[in-house]
């Protein structure tokens, strides 16, 4: 595999390790296990993850085509030579949709897509990522990096943030990006009211990768509010989500804040507050990904409390491999947990 290059100097710098990483994690969710020998390889001064396997069926290779890093593949024949291996990703969508957001406190692309594929991979329905829609929501929505990942899948794409200057930024950029890329869609965007009251704005959008798709009713949605993460259920019922990405706050630059919490520099405050609501809009065998900063929280106190929410952490010594450093105050590390059941 060779891998993407990443215009962020520090994420390059472990892209390899992470891909190595993550590429265990779907072998080990849908690939039967049937990879060995991962590992980080330089081949002509260029960096690669190798691994050893049996012939890689289309289906296998579909998979690995959206690994976040994956820039191509090769099957090494006799004699060292590479033969390209032909990729057909599930994106629908230009990567502008990905790329073009630039903002202080953006997480990188290609972390945000390993975040999701790892949080799919932890879930019962793994192996549909190629031919099911999933919902996806982000109680951390901020300007919606992982929604427009969900949408380049084909996924459906449910986002909350309760800073209205990014929900606004968000709703504003993806309106306009879906009308100069003539792209067929429904949009409402408005005040939703409870009891009389104001309780958010929210912004529904129904749209189709093509005429046809969307004339058939073969659609997709990005629903997003901007409400306290708190009150996800409110939006949306009890166990319908498949599943929930949050990046928390790093506690750096910015605090966590819910209504119950108040500012925090910890997002174990955060998650006390919110991992109960979220594990309670995941359906049966629907997983949770989360990324924080080791810095301020360890990795036993954000497992402790998911499992206090009623979910299953997924372990490997892949998944801990997962920790990398962002910058001089920031470590992230990942967690995923499932919700038990299979559907």
């Amino acid at each position: 595999m060779l891998i993407l290059p990443s215009a962020n100097r520090v994420y390059a710098e472990s892209s390899v390790d992470l891909t190595a990483a993550e590429l265990e994690i779907f072998a080990g969710a849908v690939l039967g296990g049937d990879l060995a020998d991962v590992a980080p390889e330089r081949i002509g001064g260029v960096p690669y993850v190798t691994f050893e396997s049996t012939a890689l069926d289309e289906r296998a290779v579909g998979f690995l085509a959206n690994l976040s890093s994956i820039y191509a593949l090769f099957a090494v024949e006799n004699g060292g030579l590479l033969r390209p291996v032909p990729l057909h990703p599930l994106d629908r969508f230009d990567d502008d949709l990905i790329t073009i957001p630039k903002y202080s406190g953006k997480t990188n692309e290609q972390f945000t897509k390993l975040l999701l594929n790892a949080t799919l991979m932890g879930s019962a329905f793994a192996d549909r990522m190629l031919d099911r829609r999933f919902s996806v929501l982000d109680p951390l929505a901020g300007r919606g990096t992982t929604l427009n990942q969900a949408m380049m899948y084909g996924f459906d794409a449910l986002g909350v943030d309760r800073d209205q200057k990014d929900y606004e930024a968000y709703s504003t950029f993806i309106q306009r990006w879906l009308k100069e890329k003539r792209i067929k869609h429904r949009a409402e965007n408005g005040p939703v009211r409870r009891n009389h009251k104001v309780v958010g704005r929210r912004l529904q959008i129904t749209l189709a990768a093509d005429k046809e798709s969307y004339r058939a009713g073969d659609t997709q949605r990005i629903d997003m509010v901007n409400s306290d993460t708190t009150r996800t259920l409110e939006f949306w019922k009890a166990g319908s989500v498949d599943l929930v990405v949050a990046d928390a706050p790093y506690g750096v630059q910015h605090g966590s804040r819910t209504q119950e919490t108040g500012l925090t520099r910890s997002p174990i405050e955060l998650l006390r507050a919110a991992a109960p609501v979220w594990a309670g809009a995941l359906r049966r065998g629907g997983a949770l990904g989360l990324s924080w900063n080791t810095n301020v929280a360890d990795r036993d106190a954000a497992a402790e409390v998911l499992a206090d929410a009623g979910l299953e952490v997924v372990d490997s010594q892949a998944h801990r491999r997962l920790a990398h450093r962002v910058d001089q105050a920031i470590r992230r590390d990942v967690l995923i947990a499932r919700k038990p059941g299979d559907r």
